[in-house]
């Protein structure tokens, strides 16, 4: 969709549109719309990360919370949104073997009795094998790096999602 047809859409047509860009967190779409006409896809990406870097640390987790485990109870129950699904799938995430999937599921539930939130991390920018290592490697985080480090992946996960949605005009 062309940027300008994306400054004159509705409000709710707006929300609709944008509501997974920050995984199920429509009112990221919801506080950046007002912000409308945005003079560029740069400057659309430029509020959502300003709306999401003034929430206290405490919204920053809520944000972190409303992902996925990867290769979780979601994607195994089919409930995981379609951007979810699609990223996660093309890393092979929704075919790992035996091993692959405990080793997961451990580090999963580890992960998130340490932080609190799930693991997040751009699966668009990694491979499995990568995944399983950074998985791994910040599981040594502070509990405030961790949670910085997950917004900064959510942020690179927004980015791509408007990638895929918006395109400056022709």
């Amino acid at each position: 969709m062309e940027l300008s047809r994306v400054n004159e859409l509705p409000y709710e047509d707006f929300i609709n549109i944008f509501a997974n860009v920050v995984e199920k967190c429509p009112i990221v779409a919801a506080a950046v719309c007002s912000s409308r006409p945005f003079g560029s896809v740069d400057a659309l990406e430029a509020a959502i990360g300003d709306f999401i870097d003034a929430l206290p640390e405490s919204g920053k987790e809520g944000i972190l919370r409303c992902h996925p485990d990867l290769a979780g109870r979601d994607l195994q129950a089919g409930t995981l949104t379609q951007e979810s699904l699609k990223e996660q799938g093309n890393v092979g995430l929704d075919v790992l073997t035996s091993d692959e999937a405990s080793s997961m599921a451990r580090l999963n539930e580890d992960y998130k009795k340490r932080f609190g939130f799930p693991f997040v991390i751009c699966a668009r920018m990694n491979d499995k094998p990568n995944i399983f290592r950074e998985m791994h490697a910040r599981m040594a985080n502070q509990h405030e790096v961790e949670r910085m480090r997950g917004i900064e992946e959510v942020k690179k996960i927004c980015h791509l999602r408007l990638q895929d949605l918006v395109h400056a005009d022709a």
